[in-house]
């Protein structure tokens, strides 16, 4: 016999039944039941070729699938119509495999666990590079399900527009995204039109007068953030941090900074009005969180003067406080 022959000869696809727990030889009995559905084990072993008691073994099987009827008092074992039988049978391996598909989260913890214990180093990647961070980068948006939570500041690896394109991605596939903004960053036009666009499509944004880091969480689980600063060029690194006590105390870092954070607003109105000289170094003051008596001698007035001015603007601002009304009117352009 030619080895090599054989060795080229292809290999048989693997049948369909096989996806659904049933094997060659009980499809083969399969078939010879519904070719005699009333012939008997002692017809379907002489068809098939095998054994009585191999073929009850297969009926067994078949019947335990649903793709058999037990005997009753009308006769013996008989074929359920295949198109009931099997559909039925998919409809179970479907949820047999979601279930198997719902453990996974909690596999997953369990695997990172176990990888903290043995390999810690693993739950941490530094990427090296403008270009590889940007594809890191994008990979993470594309595996985000849930949540993107993130703290965005200046400056960037690459151009705001294909940025928007990325993150209005994840919002259109339903993943909630919540962003920091600090109101230093709201100074340029460019990113203020870029968190307005956000906005736009369902971003939730806050503002601090300044941010600690850049930092992008993931489904609570997978943290990226800066290593060095941008402007460290060919050699800028950032760092992934899959799930473990790290991502967690950023997640709360991020969970803390929202809660003191101001609601960013969408764009203003067209009617709104300009501030004069005075009250614009009146927001530019509050907009950092300077003291009123600070403030007061800044502008050489009273503090009874002061606040009835800093009220006056919040009213016209809309504002509840004065980092609220400092935040609105630098997102206006007024400061």
């Amino acid at each position: 016999m030619d080895h090599r022959a054989a060795e080229e000869t292809p290999a048989t696809s693997p049948s369909p039944w096989a996806a659904a727990g049933v094997s060659d030889f009980d499809e083969t009995v399969y078939h010879a039941i519904l070719h005699q559905p009333d012939a008997g084990v002692t017809t379907w072993s002489e068809l098939v070729r095998a054994s009585p008691s191999r073929v009850r073994r297969a009926c067994a099987r078949l019947l335990r699938l649903g793709l058999l009827q037990a005997p009753d008092s009308t006769g013996g074992l008989r074929p359920v119509d295949p198109r009931i039988a099997i559909r039925a049978l998919i409809r179970k391996r479907e949820t047999e495999s979601e279930l198997l598909a719902a453990t996974a989260d909690g596999m997953a913890k369990i695997y990172a666990a176990g990888l903290l214990r043995s390999e810690p180093a693993g739950l941490v990647e530094v990427v090296r590079g403008e270009s590889a961070n940007a594809a890191r980068l994008e990979e993470l948006y594309a595996q985000a399900e849930h949540e993107v939570c993130l703290i965005d500041s200046p400056p960037y690896l690459a151009p705001l527009t294909p940025q928007l394109d990325l993150q209005s991605e994840v919002l259109r596939r339903g993943v909630a995204y919540r962003a920091l903004y600090s109101v230093l960053s709201l100074e340029s036009p460019d990113l203020l039109a870029y968190a307005e666009g956000m906005v736009a499509l369902g971003e939730q944004a806050r503002v601090l007068p300044t941010v600690p880091m850049k930092l992008m969480v993931i489904d609570g689980r997978t943290a990226m953030l800066p290593l060095t600063s941008v402007d460290a060029g060919p050699v800028y690194s950032s760092v992934i941090v899959r799930h473990s006590g790290l991502t967690d105390a950023l997640r709360t870092l991020f969970e803390t900074l929202w809660q003191q954070a101001t609601p960013l607003d969408g764009p203003p109105a067209e009617e709104d009005e300009e501030l004069g000289d005075a009250d614009r170094t009146l927001v530019g003051l509050l907009a950092v969180g300077m003291k009123d008596e600070a403030i007061a001698r800044h502008l050489g007035i009273s503090l009874r003067t002061l606040r009835r001015r800093i009220s006056d603007l919040q009213q016209r601002l809309g504002a509840g406080g004065r980092f609220q009304a400092g935040v609105r009117a630098a997102h206006r352009g007024w400061a």
